[in-house]
């Protein structure tokens, strides 16, 4: 991983605190990964928010890096919404303050990204889309809702195996206001050290 990043983790871990409520709104998706990994299956995660804006890539992508760091196999995140607007700008200048190299690779009112946390790691393309959008799997994958709203806004995810809430605030309350910097900021720290926690408790085989 890039030197920036390892640091940005290494501070994370190092002060990493989880609530007892946050402990149990996260151990189904502990669990759900742990038996995943048991039986040797690729794991399939799909962070979904309302507009796969800001939280569900910030999971998305934070998971996928934890689980690079803890070394367990197979994992592969996903992020969509329940409409699709564009990935926000402030959310990629707080990764790439936190070590992420990130380049657009579409201009275009719905952006493409092409996020990478090592320089021989495969990036993470990230752009706003659906949760049923083809670039998404169909099927054997778990949904983790990532806001409230679109938790009872979809009812029904196709192909999920199982859905799980994993609600966080949204920094969009910070838009505008000389706090924006610092909410994003802790934001993605918060979603980084709960996902950091999950991939921790995960034992390999």
């Amino acid at each position: 991983m890039y030197k920036n990043l390892i640091e940005t983790i290494d501070k994370i871990v190092s002060v990493q605190h989880i609530d007892k409520e946050r402990i149990t709104v996260l151990q189904a998706l502990i669990d759900f990964v742990q038996k995943k990994v048991n039986n040797s299956h690729e794991i399939n995660l799909n962070f979904i928010c309302t507009h796969n804006s800001r939280r569900s890539h910030l999971s998305q992508i934070w998971a996928k890096v934890a689980s690079v760091y803890y070394q367990i196999p197979n994992v592969q995140c996903y992020s969509g919404g329940s409409e699709v607007t564009a990935l926000y700008p402030k959310v990629i200048e707080t990764l790439t303050r936190q070590g992420f190299n990130i380049f657009k690779i579409a201009s275009t009112i719905n952006p493409v990204y092409a996020i990478k946390y090592s320089e021989n790691a495969l990036p993470i393309i990230s752009f706003s889309k659906k949760h049923d959008s083809p670039f998404n799997p169909v099927s054997a994958f778990t949904a983790i809702m990532t806001c409230s709203q679109a938790d009872s806004g979809c009812p029904f995810i196709a192909g999920a195996e199982k859905r799980i809430p994993i609600t966080f605030e949204d920094p969009k309350i910070s838009d505008g206001t000389t706090e924006q910097t610092r909410i994003y900021t802790e934001r993605s720290v918060q979603i980084a050290s709960e996902m950091f926690y999950v991939f921790s408790m995960i034992k390999s085989n």
